[in-house]
């Protein structure tokens, strides 16, 4: 594992994901958190969905987001229950000796391979988690403590000659079985990205406006999986399929509000409204072509940029060609500017 690690990030870690190879070393060892940790104490917490995440890309005006993000960050929930574990963990032991500490994505840590050791489940050939009991539905946390504790065994692979995974990918973001291209992944692209998203890539997003289950959802394991029951993390009503006209005018006040106390909120409006575009420019709907042109004159280039590729996809091309020989010339930003002259040159 490690040595496909360091080949991975050796070959393309850079830009916004170079912190992977900065951190490479403090990944691969958690004694780099913890100079005196003797055991790692890995927990799943099952956020399996009530239905197939995969009917809202059905709804070509509406959003698609991702099942882990229609409800409270869970990042607040999984790490007050890390502390209650450790707390026992610490009141068992002598508390004067025992240290703990907790991580949910806030450290570098390689939680699958640990979970994968610990037997909650295997590493699938789309290089998530997978659990016999509950799918590809876990979110991950992790303890780290001095105290020697009895190991589990690890889970063996049960993935076969199945590929359904690697198939369902709609950008092609696995180059073989157990590895991901991330900077094709529309996880990626929709969350951690900031940039626009290439425009190689945009028509295979389709009406995905934060994240991606495809991949997921598509495993035969989660034939077995059941419905999360943690209160915390059920899904709200709104997010299930939002209209993109709505998204597409929520100004900066207006997106926090929406999304408080959950993780999109973290991405921020612009890279938000930025994936709306794409998701609009996709939808084949000329009903949304007015969301997209009142986005030309939106403050965050990101979102001028993404609105210019929408718009093109939406209209005729003499309308279009109206639009770019009035708005091309106003604008000043270098990139946006070979956005209109790209989405003119673009093939009809």
């Amino acid at each position: 594992m490690r040595e496909r690690l360091a080949a991975w990030l050796a070959d393309g870690a850079h830009g916004d994901m170079a912190w992977m190879a900065e951190t490479f070393e403090r990944r691969t060892d958690p004694r780099k958190l913890m100079a005196d940790a003797r055991s790692v104490v890995m927990l799943g917490l099952n956020y399996g969905p009530s239905t197939d995440p995969r009917e809202a890309l059905e709804r070509r005006d509406a959003g698609a987001i991702s099942v882990y993000a229609r409800h409270r960050d869970y990042h607040d929930v999984i790490k007050g229950k890390l502390k209650e574990l450790a707390a026992f963990l610490v009141a068992a032991a002598r508390p004067e000796q025992a240290d703990v500490k907790v991580f949910v994505d806030t450290a570098p840590l390689l939680e699958k391979p640990l979970a994968a050791r610990a037997g909650l489940g295997w590493q699938g050939k789309h290089t998530n988690l997978v659990s016999r009991e509950f799918g590809s539905w876990l979110f991950l946390g992790a303890i780290l403590t001095n105290l020697e504790l009895p190991t589990d065994a690890p889970e063996s692979d049960h993935c076969g000659q199945c590929r359904a995974c690697l198939d369902s990918c709609p950008t092609g973001a696995f180059p073989a079985p157990y590895r991901l291209d991330a900077r094709r992944c529309i996880s990626y692209l929709t969350i951690e990205h900031q940039g626009p998203i290439p425009r190689e890539l945009r028509p295979g997003i389709g009406n995905r406006i934060y994240g991606c289950d495809d991949c997921l959802a598509v495993c035969p394991w989660n034939k077995f999986a059941s419905q999360g029951r943690e209160a915390k993390l059920a899904a709200r009503a709104d997010l299930d399929a939002p209209p993109l006209a709505e998204l597409a005018r929520l100004d900066d006040a207006a997106f926090r509000s929406l999304f408080a106390g959950g993780p999109i909120k973290r991405v921020g409006r612009a890279h938000f409204v930025r994936n709306v575009m794409i998701a609009i420019g996709n939808s084949n709907d000329p009903t949304l072509a007015e969301a997209a042109a009142e986005r030309l004159d939106d403050e965050s280039p990101l979102v001028r940029g993404a609105a210019v590729w929408a718009l093109s996809r939406l209209i005729s091309r003499e309308e279009f060609s109206s639009f770019a020989a009035e708005r091309s010339r106003r604008e000043t930003d270098g990139a946006i500017i070979e956005e209109w002259r790209d989405a003119l040159a673009a093939p009809l």
